[in-house]
């Protein structure tokens, strides 16, 4: 079986993330980027899946800063293979991205066809959950997302993924392959790597580059304005019947030209 597997980097929350002096992006001088924590699920499943039913696992990441790390970290782990996609520099919508990411599948040799290509459900900086639908559209290929758990029937064809829904209701489905699925969890958490075996992999083995096939189609992503949320002085209660606070809440939403 062949998996591949899809990782973005993004901002670390722990830190105090500051808006930079033009007022659009990110104050990088102290911003840190790891590896997106849904995508480090969707590698760990592959991994697991790898361990159950044999065959090969590759990741690959769209370059950005600390991606040498992640993808030096993925081999440690267990990956067979990783790539970074060079030359697509520049705030990217998910569409954008997806399509980077979908031209440099199909232009790596022998990558394609995959059986499963797993990517995370979402990430903090993206949470429109869109990247395995474009993915899958791009590839004509059959999608799930918010997946907690796959299996296989390699001789059928067949993935058998547990789905999550709002109020701890879970969907079983059956979904034919080749097909995309983003990750919510894996059925384990990711495993831990020693910076020893790391070190080790990064003297051993190397990160395939691939230059990003760049087309008219592709919109980079214009951010107008960028601003931390407005501190405010105090809080409005409403109290009253539903029917008083709703009429309440039309005359605050009037008078501030809302509705």
């Amino acid at each position: 079986m062949k998996i591949v597997v899809l990782i973005k980097m993004v901002p670390d929350v722990v830190e105090e993330l500051e808006v930079a002096a033009d007022g659009k992006s990110l104050d990088t001088e102290y911003l840190r980027l790891i590896a997106n924590e849904l995508d480090t699920q969707a590698l760990e499943e592959a991994l697991l899946l790898k361990e159950k039913y044999g065959g090969t696992v590759a990741v690959v990441a769209l370059d950005a800063a600390e991606v040498d790390d992640a993808l030096f970290t993925a081999l440690a782990k267990g990956a067979d293979q990783v790539f970074k996609v060079t030359g697509g520099d520049g705030a990217l919508s998910t569409r954008a991205a997806a399509r980077l990411l979908t031209d440099a599948l199909s232009g790596i040799p022998g990558l394609l066809p995959a059986d499963l290509i797993l990517t995370g459900a979402q990430a903090n900086d993206d949470l429109d959950v869109l990247m395995a639908p474009v993915i899958s559209r791009l590839l004509h290929l059959p999608q799930l997302g918010i997946v907690t758990q796959v299996s296989v029937d390699t001789a059928a064809g067949i993935a058998t993924v547990l789905r999550e829904f709002p109020g701890g209701v879970r969907g079983e489905y059956e979904i034919k392959l080749p097909a995309v699925l983003g990750i919510q969890a894996a059925e384990k958490p990711p495993r831990y790597v020693p910076v020893a075996k790391v070190m080790a992999v990064m003297k051993s083995q190397a990160i395939q580059t691939v230059p990003a096939a760049l087309s008219a189609e592709q919109i980079f992503l214009q951010v107008a304005e960028m601003d931390k949320p407005h501190v405010t002085e105090h809080a409005q209660m409403l109290e009253g019947s539903p029917e008083a606070i709703a009429d309440q809440l039309c005359e605050i939403l009037a008078a501030r030209g809302l509705v």
